[in-house]
C-alpha cells in the first residue's frame, strides 16, 4: 500500500531517514510497502521465521520477550532487524499499542535496501549501539 500523506514531510521527520534528500526520501515512499495494524494485534510472534524489517511511521508497539513487556518503541524506531539481518526466528514478540503505521522492507529485500541507503543503514546502527548501550550495566 502507497504512504498515505506527503511522503516527504512524513518521512523527514523520522530520525532515521535525517538527511535524506527530497529525492531519497520520495524513492523510498515508492520502494516501501506501508502497512497499518490495529491496536492489540501482533505484528511477530518470539520464535517464528522473521516476515520483515518494519520502521514505525506512527503509533507504537511493545517489545515483550518470555512473555515480559521490555520496552515500547514509537514513532521513527524499527523492529524486525535481527531475524532480518541474521536470517533466524524472531527475538520477541511485537504487540502494537497504538494504531501502527510503518514501512515494510520483506526479508529478501532488505540487504538490498540497505547497501542503496547507506545512511539509513548507519542511523539503524546507531540505534542499535545505543540499545546495546543500554543493557550494558558496566557502560561509561
Amino acid at each position: 500500500m502507497p504512504m498515505v500523506g506527503d511522503p516527504v514531510t512524513r518521512l523527514g521527520r523520522l530520525g532515521i531517514f535525517a538527511d535524506l534528500t527530497e529525492a531519497e526520501l520520495l524513492g523510498i515512499a515508492a520502494e516501501l510497502d506501508e502497512q497499518t495494524f490495529p491496536e492489540g494485534v501482533w505484528v511477530l510472534r518470539q520464535g517464528q521465521p522473521g516476515i520483515g524489517l518494519f520502521i514505525v511511521v506512527d503509533g507504537e508497539v511493545g517489545v515483550v520477550i518470555d512473555d515480559e513487556e521490555r520496552t515500547t518503541l514509537a514513532t521513527g524506531s524499527f523492529f524486525g532487524e535481527v531475524s532480518v539481518l541474521l536470517d533466524e526466528p524472531t527475538t520477541a514478540d511485537i504487540v502494537v499499542r497504538k494504531p501502527l503505521s510503518c514501512l515494510a522492507i520483506p526479508p529478501e529485500r532488505a540487504e538490498a535496501f540497505l547497501l542503496a541507503h547507506p545512511r539509513v543503514m548507519y542511523r539503524m546502527l546507531q540505534a542499535e549501539a545505543r540499545r546495546l548501550r543500554t543493557v550494558d550495566p558496566k557502560r561509561d
